[in-house]
């Protein structure tokens, strides 16, 4: 009979193995590239170049291992498959537990930045009767503590695994936010404990998209959503037809170069990010970095990529309605732009903020306005 302990945990990477990184990363075999084409053709090689040397020389991981191990870690195996997860009580005795839930290719770095305002708001010009005991898993298969071993592995499965870590945390009511598949995720959760879920809170709805063919072109949001699908169709969405057609394919060349990883990740944080000329200018180089270092170090290229040919089945299919009540923060530039008629046909909506800065990688990118509105969004849903 499996084991329902939950277990200390706390992330110390051998020397050896940072080591082999700063190695792989000295010895990169560099492509060419055409002179002029900027971001067109991908990742820049003078821009990956030196990021790459800044990785090997300057990055500190001790620095960041450190910072993440200030918050209690834990272990617990769910359905076959040991879960990792942060778990920060609030010093309020009255908080609210709320898991939060990241997506590909992010990690539990994404949280870092919200983590205190939301678990002692009274140390950062909030409420303290809006406190949060948060709970912050890293999707099975996606960094610590490794791959998963097994198919399956898909939204609905995951959620069912957060069910049961909640209920296991002795959790008998709580709320849920997430963005990217953090945000589907959240939606099965939805469907499947609503007994115990008071709310949800989505930063994308990817089935809220408009198009040409039912979007009133007048309206500002509803054509910047076209625009935004139809920039996804047809220029960013080739990383994840590679990793829903052929996964293992690609996972050898993530798993073998530190660089190949880097460029696989850094890429998405420039096309889907609120920035300029890099993704620097909307998240903290070292931030993306650790995000990075919690793929590489747990050789989980794969095992993420493989939840893209499991999600696939689902593509184009419109979502099961869901009975929790759904609040909404929408950042023009993430992946989708969410239109609000659209979103009602499978959310109870109470609520909707649309933002006029950050992508979808908000609670990285734009902290204070998350935090604000998640405590806004739970006020009555405690």
């Amino acid at each position: 009979m499996a084991s329902t302990e939950v277990r200390p945990y706390r992330i110390d990477i051998a020397q050896s193995d940072l080591d082999d990184l700063a190695d792989r990363l000295g010895r990169t075999r560099w492509p060419d590239q055409p002179s002029g084409v900027g971001w067109s053709h991908g990742i820049p090689v003078d821009y990956l170049n030196e990021l790459a040397e800044y990785w090997r020389t300057t990055y500190d991981w001790r620095a960041w291992e450190a910072k993440l191990n200030r918050y209690p870690q834990f272990i617990t195996e769910i359905d076959g498959h040991d879960v990792h997860f942060l778990h920060v009580r609030s010093p309020e005795p009255g908080a609210f537990p709320l898991v939060l839930t990241h997506g590909w290719p992010g990690s539990i770095v994404e949280f870092l930045d919200v983590i205190e305002p939301l678990t002692d708001p009274a140390s950062h010009g909030g409420d303290p009767s809006t406190a949060f005991d948060v709970v912050i898993p890293s999707i099975s298969g996606f960094g610590i503590p490794g791959p998963t071993r097994d198919t399956g592995w898909n939204v609905s499965r995951v959620a069912r695994v957060w069910a049961e870590l909640m209920r296991r945390l002795g959790y008998q009511r709580y709320g849920a936010h997430g963005g990217d598949f953090g945000a589907q995720i959240t939606h099965a959760l939805g469907l499947i404990d609503h007994d115990h879920l008071t709310l949800q809170h989505l930063t994308y709805i990817p089935s809220a998209s408009a198009t040409r063919e039912n979007a009133d072109l007048s309206v500002d949001v509803e054509r910047r959503s076209v625009e935004a699908a139809e920039r996804y169709q047809y220029e960013l969405i080739g990383y994840a037809i590679l990793q829903a057609t052929r996964p293992q394919s690609i996972a050898y060349g993530l798993t073998d170069s530190p660089v190949a990883q880097l460029a696989w990740i850094v890429e998405r944080f420039k096309d889907w990010t609120d920035s300029q000329d890099r993704p620097e200018d909307a998240v903290d180089r070292d931030a993306m970095l650790t995000n990075v270092m919690l793929y590489w170090l747990n050789a989980t290229a794969g095992s993420s990529a493989r939840f893209y040919k499991e999600a696939a089945a689902t593509w184009g299919k419109p979502p099961q309605a869901s009975p929790v009540p759904t609040a909404v923060a929408a950042f023009p530039r993430d992946l989708a732009i969410p239109v609000r008629r659209l979103a009602e046909a499978a959310h109870k909506i109470v609520r909707w903020t649309e933002f006029g800065r950050g992508g979808h990688f908000a609670a990285m990118e734009e902290p204070d306005l998350v935090v604000a509105d998640l405590r806004e969004s739970f006020r009555d849903f405690r």
